[in-house]
């Protein structure tokens, strides 16, 4: 049976994912809901947009008279939640903004689908789900080879793992798990959560890692590494990670948390290199100097509170969801670094914000 999903942060990297791939492999009716912040960017649904199953509403989730409207006007039978403020950087520098959205945010959202659960019929209220995304990040961090003995079996990161966030983005990314919880354990909301390792892919915001070092690559710039370098996250494709959220979003089963993870532990330098690797293959420096674009690593000093390793055990949501990556990091990270050397229009207009005007001027 068909059904009406609203996504929020819709119009962001992870949320964009979604919503292509609701429209382009299912037949279920989209309404993107998204403020439309720095991060937020219409350009990367163009494909998707004039799909009479998709819709689009300009909306702060911290605005409960317009959420009112939009659940009213739109009757969705899930909400996948996935608007957020997600730089760790930026959360050090301001970590209000990322209080407000992630947190106020958050609980105004629940309130509105509340309310509006409550109303429905009781068929349709069975059938009703709030899907809140989160990250992996909320775990803090785990031992890094670098300080245990040789052959010990690190840990992983699973569903049961107690919080420890270590910055205001995980902190505040916590708090609004929380928040879901409590919401079905006191109200019955019917809620689940998943928390995810590190997205990487097209469309990918430049503040980022990987969309960052590719465009600096390709600039000539530095490539900046933070500390050593030998900080290790789980990466995971943002289409495949699309696919699980949409999995869990329709068969995941009431109060229960999945972990998606790619299961391609890297250290961060190792990115860089094989980004490099990459585009040293796929588009040589010029020159008759040998100059590679690994010339161009610049190690910087280390992000205060950086967690030294992330890596989630995804076993769950395999085993009862039939859920597993189709990409290794090896052809998705040559996917991505290819997509960003055929799409300088899109990146381009993020990078001088020209896509703004036309983007700030969207309606329903």
């Amino acid at each position: 049976m068909s059904k009406t999903i609203l996504v929020t942060g819709g119009a962001g990297f992870i949320g964009s994912a979604v919503v292509r791939h609701l429209i382009n492999d299912t037949d279920h009716t989209v309404v993107n809901l998204d403020k439309l912040t720095y991060a937020g960017n219409l350009e990367s649904l163009t494909s998707v947009s004039d799909n009479p199953r998709y819709s689009f509403e300009q909306v702060d989730i911290c605005d409960a008279e317009e959420l009112k409207r939009v659940f009213t006007t739109h009757q969705p039978d899930i909400v996948m939640h996935l608007a957020a403020e997600s730089h760790v950087d930026r959360s050090i520098d301001g970590p209000g903004e990322f209080i407000q959205t992630n947190v106020v945010g958050t609980y105004t959202l629940l309130e509105q689908a509340r309310a509006y659960w409550s109303a429905l019929e009781d068929d349709k209220k069975a059938r009703f789900k709030f899907h809140h995304i989160s990250t992996d990040e909320v775990y803090g961090d785990l031992p890094h080879p670098d300080e245990v003995e040789p052959g010990t079996e690190l840990p992983l990161f699973t569903e049961t793992t107690p919080y420890a966030p270590s910055s205001p983005y995980s902190a505040s990314k916590a708090s609004s798990d929380q928040l879901v919880r409590s919401w079905l354990r006191t109200y019955k909301l019917p809620t689940l959560v998943t928390n995810c390792s590190n997205n990487y892919g097209p469309y990918h915001f430049p503040e980022k890692l990987i969309p960052l070092v590719i465009l600096n690559a390709l600039a000539g710039k530095p490539l900046p590494v933070y500390g050593k370098g030998n900080q290790i996250r789980d990466w995971l494709y943002v289409e495949d990670h699309a696919r699980a959220l949409v999995l869990v979003a329709l068969k995941g089963e009431i109060g229960e948390t999945y972990n998606i993870g790619g299961h391609n532990e890297k250290q961060n330098i190792e990115v860089v290199q094989t980004i490099c690797a990459i585009l040293d293959d796929v588009k040589p420096k010029d020159g008759a100097n040998n100059q590679t674009y690994a010339d161009q690593i610049t190690y910087v000093q280390d992000r205060p509170g950086h967690d030294m390793r992330y890596a989630i055990d995804a076993s769950k949501i395999e085993r009862e969801l039939g859920w597993k990556p189709q990409e290794t990091f090896e052809s998705g990270i040559r996917k991505t670094v290819e997509w960003y050397l055929n799409n300088e229009d899109w990146w381009k207009a993020v990078l001088d914000g020209s896509y703004q005007g036309e983007r700030l001027g969207a309606g329903s």
